[in-house]
Formats: C-alpha cells, structure tokens, sequence
C-alpha cells in the first residue's frame, strides 16, 4: 500500500513537472528561436526537451508569465506571433541585435508589466498600440533608431513609473497627455530631436526623481514649477535651446548647470537668479 503510494505521489509529481503550455505558446516561442537565429544564441534551447528547461523562460500554472532573453545575442525581427504569449508580464529582450520594427501586435500583451527593448537596432516609430499595456510599469526602448513622434495616447499608461526612450531619433514634441502621468519617476528622453516647450504640467508628476532632456532641440522658457517636484534627484536639461532665466536651486540641480546651445550653436549657461520666491519672466 505505502509503495503504491509512493509511486502514485511520484507520478502526480512528475506530471506537474511536464505540465505543457499551450501549443500556442510553445509555437510562438520556437518561432522567436528559428526567426533570431537560436542556433546562434549564447544560450540556446533544447527544443527536443520540455519549455520548462528553457533558457530565460518562466512558466507558473502552465502559462508563460516572463520572457527574459536579455544579452543572449538574438538577430533578425521580433516575430508577430510574439503577441501570442498571452500571459507574458515580463518581456526582456535587451541588449541584442533585433532590427526592424515593432510590432504593433505587443499591443496584444495585456497583463505586460515590464517591456525592455534596449540596446538593439530597432528602427521606425513607437507603435501606438503599446499605449493600450494599461498595466505597464516600465517601457524601455532606449538605445535604438526609433523614429517618428511619440505617441499622444502616452497618458493611457496610467501605471508608468519608468520610461526610458533616449539615444533615439524621435522627432516631434512632447505630447500633452505625458504630462499625465502622475506615478512617472523616470523620464529620460535625452539625446533625440525633441521640439517644442516644457509645459508648467511637468507639475503633475510629484513622483518624478529623474528627469532628462539632454540633448535635444527644446526651447522656451524652463517652467518654474519644476521646483514644486520634491522627489526629483537628478534633471539634466541641458545643451537644449531653453532661454530666459532660472532659479539658483534648478540650476543646481541640473548635472551641467543649465548649459543652453544658443542660435550660433554655441555653450551658454543660463542666467540664475538667487533669490527662490522670485518670479521668473523672460523672453530673451
């Protein structure tokens, strides 16, 4: 009786353990292997073996949840079918060589918490479907050609706390609907083509520790309501086309001072005005 037990405790083990995910998922995941050169990975997969073996994948009650292939030296273009792994919460492709665009399918992966495309070779616009990931927390794409502008449906990622798009080629101006984003703590979108003003909204995001527009084209007066965000640790706002005056404590806390690019193209610092109450107008 005890052996019969034992053998019947060993095979409802095993059988956990060879659970299988569904043939949807499985077929996504082997169409990402053989369309980025898995054969080439610095970890590959063992497709003869069972998906819970596989490098980088994460699999609770039969389900893929996370997807972590981040360094692993994937080629080529994320797949369509990608947006088939419905469960995904966690999708790490960072620092590969991808190329082509995004899909507009990841649009798809509603319960997506964590997107990290980094340090590829992705190019064309910010696919605006990403702005339906209502649980996204974090939306990194930094290090890549993306173009266009950013999406205006941006402030429908009501969950944001980090957004990194910077060393891009993105054009265009700030939308309105970013500086919705109360929860956001990270803005970097330094180092792109960014137009346009800062708006006084950047009021609303009293969460924001870090914020970066280095490098851009931005120009108009930088908002006094900057001050107001208590939590910002780090700004670095600079070699933009910013004009007028600062107050000493943006100044500050600005990593190069508030160092503008003037209509020569030359280094100017912005002048500081000491005094923290003062009304700062200008339209030198």
């Amino acid at each position: 009786m005890k052996k019969a037990l034992l053998l019947f405790l060993i095979l409802l083990s095993s059988n956990v353990i060879i659970a299988a995910i569904s043939p949807k998922e499985k077929e996504a995941l082997i169409k990402l292997y053989h369309v980025t050169a898995g054969p080439q990975w610095k970890v590959k997969w063992d497709l003869s073996a069972s998906e819970t073996s596989w490098f980088g994948v994460k699999i609770e009650d039969n389900k893929v949840i996370a997807l972590d292939l981040s360094d692993n030296n994937l080629t080529g273009k994320i797949p369509n079918e990608i947006s088939n792994l419905v469960n995904l919460q966690v999708l790490n492709l960072h620092k590969n060589q991808l190329s082509g665009n995004i899909p507009q399918s990841l649009g798809k992966l509603k319960l997506l918490r964590i997107l990290d495309l980094s340090f590829n070779q992705l190019f064309g616009p910010i696919p605006t479907s990403l702005c339906q990931l209502d649980k996204l927390s974090s939306l990194e794409l930094y290090m890549n050609n993306l173009s266009g502008i950013l999406p205006s449906q941006l402030g429908l990622l009501t969950q944001l706390e980090n957004l990194s798009l910077f060393n891009n080629e993105i054009t265009g101006e700030i939308p309105s609907s970013l500086y919705e984003l109360k929860g956001l703590k990270t803005l970097m979108l330094n180092s792109n083509k960014l137009v346009g003003g800062l708006s006084k909204e950047i009021e609303n995001m009293i969460f924001l520790e870090n914020l970066s527009l280095f490098d851009n084209n931005m120009n108009g007066q930088v908002p006094m309501e900057l001050k107001k965000l208590n939590r910002l640790k780090e700004m670095n706002l600079s070699y933009n086309k910013f004009n007028g005056f600062v107050s000493k404590d943006l100044a500050v806390l600005d990593i190069m001072n508030m160092t503008m690019l003037n209509e020569k193209g030359l280094a100017v610092a912005l002048k500081v005005v000491s005094d923290r109450n003062s009304a700062i107008v200008s339209e030198d």
